[in-house]
């Protein structure tokens, strides 16, 4: 197998040039990640339909600019498995997202190939390859690659041109094509892949109501971001979730106080970080309470009757069974939630065809218009007399 590696500018625009003539590519990148807050891009793999290559992300003295203006050529469909990693690379490093697109992994869902499918179960069952599995854990920094590394990474894009060509095939005969418009739309949202310092406080697990608490947590967790981004390192790298919630909820009052905190040990009131970290915490003792922030689902939900939401999971199961669609496409916990709870407004189960196979028959289940039966083996959908 003949395998191409771009490594000169020049060869790149070649082959960008031919690939522009393409309807769809397939890419796919290969990069590490293990000791860095940003993906470092190694590989981008990229196949027309007549054409594939491996491009060298790390070849000295490469522009990547004339992948990153086919990314961004609106008359050619760009093909992913699993986008968001390789979108986050491509908006951080080419300032630019793919589209239009087409992933993969949201198509299989929809034709029926269960919860966020793997690229491997996809390659064997639709493209009919044997994916070696030996060279998935390669250091994909080192140089040079050998044979089977690269055929490795190349196989990702020409099983995925395959791929692609049956999972669209099957859409349109299903006139399920735009099913996948509210997903791909989310993907090729800029706002998908910009972190707010701010806004990550939210993603740490804590029990904790206290305003004062969660803003302290509020100015730490960005305290921490922002040097992770700074320095390129993973946030633990930085200070661990379990040491960011011990100090708020200690809420130390003077450097010296970091020492006492069993967790940072006795050496970090002399460290380099401890007086921005102090910064911080001070910052959200003085903020007035009205600035604070409020612990997410504070207000609680109206009371759900558990029993109709187990109704309602029953009846996803059921229709997303009879119409081959994964389950969380259609709707999630929270939808069904909110459904039981009362909501109508804004909710996308109750638009378009998620309400056609599933929403519309929902509501008629809560009116008692509809109801679940066992017969057999199975579950039947009966309309009642109201």
């Amino acid at each position: 197998m003949d395998i191409r590696v771009i490594e000169k500018t020049a060869d790149l625009k070649a082959l960008c040039e031919r690939l522009r003539a393409s309807k769809f590519i397939a890419v796919d990148t290969e990069f590490r990640r293990q000791t860095t807050y940003w993906p470092e891009l190694c590989l981008i793999q990229v196949a027309g339909s007549d054409d594939a290559a491996i491009i060298d992300a790390r070849a000295p003295g490469i522009d990547l600019a004339p992948f990153y203006e086919l990314l961004g050529n609106e008359s050619v469909l760009k093909v992913l498995h699993a986008a968001r990693q390789d979108i986050e690379i491509f908006h951080k490093e080419g300032k630019v997202i793919p589209t239009p697109l087409f992933d993969t992994q949201v198509a299989a869902m929809v034709c029926g190939f269960g919860e966020s499918v793997g690229y491997e179960t996809l390659a064997v069952k639709l493209a009919k390859a044997k994916v070696d599995k030996t060279a998935r854990f390669t250091d994909w920094t080192h140089r040079p690659l050998s044979q089977k590394q690269l055929a490795y990474a190349l196989g990702d894009v020409t099983h995925l041109r395959v791929i692609f060509e049956v999972l669209y095939k099957q859409l349109e005969a299903n006139n399920r094509a735009d099913w996948l418009d509210d997903e791909m739309a989310v993907l090729t949202d800029p706002a998908t892949y910009e972190v707010d310092p701010r806004e990550v406080w939210q993603r740490l697990k804590t029990r904790s109501s206290s305003r004062r608490f969660l803003g302290i947590l509020r100015e730490m967790a960005a305290w921490r971001e922002d040097l992770a981004q700074s320095r390129d390192v993973p946030r633990s790298r930085v200070m661990r979730d379990d040491v960011l919630l011990q100090i708020a909820a200690q809420a130390p009052d003077t450097v010296a106080d970091f020492g006492k905190i069993r967790a940072l040990g006795s050496g970090f009131p002399n460290s380099r970080d401890a007086a921005s970290l102090m910064d911080a915490i001070n910052r959200a003792r003085n903020l007035p309470n009205d600035a604070l922030p409020v612990a997410r689902n504070i207000h609680a939900a109206p009371k759900v009757n558990p029993s109709l939401v187990d109704l309602l999971r029953v009846l996803l199961k059921m229709k997303a069974e009879d119409h081959g669609v994964a389950q969380k496409l259609i709707a999630g916990s929270e939808d069904l939630d909110r459904l039981a709870a009362g909501e109508r407004k804004n909710m996308p189960v109750l638009k378009g065809w998620r309400h056609e196979i599933f929403g519309q028959h929902a509501l008629k289940l809560l009116n008692g218009e509809l109801a679940l039966t066992a017969e057999h083996d199975h579950t039947v959908l009966r309309h009642t007399k109201v």
